[in-house]
């Protein structure tokens, strides 16, 4: 199954590790955490802005090179509220 995240991109429901609304932002650590993962690559926008939430994903790649399993994370922002993600996910599993 997979869910879709605005504009063009669809991802697999198994990748997703949590579906944070950006309202919820209010503790410094969580801005912290969200800072150092934009700074190191990991946060792919689909929106520039009026971004509503983050979904934080993790998938496992075999590396081209060696062929050993590597884990990649993503967060992925979209300017489509989590109560909106959440419902199209719980209604992709229902299907």
């Amino acid at each position: 199954m997979f869910l879709h995240l605005g504009k063009d991109l669809v991802i697999p429901l198994k990748d997703i590790i949590a579906i944070v609304d950006a309202d919820s932002l209010g503790s410094q650590d969580t801005r912290d955490f969200f800072k150092i993962a934009e700074e190191e690559g990991f946060i792919y926008n689909i929106v520039n802005d009026n971004i509503k939430s983050y979904i934080i994903t993790e998938r496992i790649e075999k590396d081209k090179n060696t062929g050993e399993k590597i884990r990649k994370s993503i967060i992925y922002c979209s300017n489509i509220s989590s109560t909106t993600l959440y419902k199209r996910a719980n209604f992709m599993k229902k299907i």
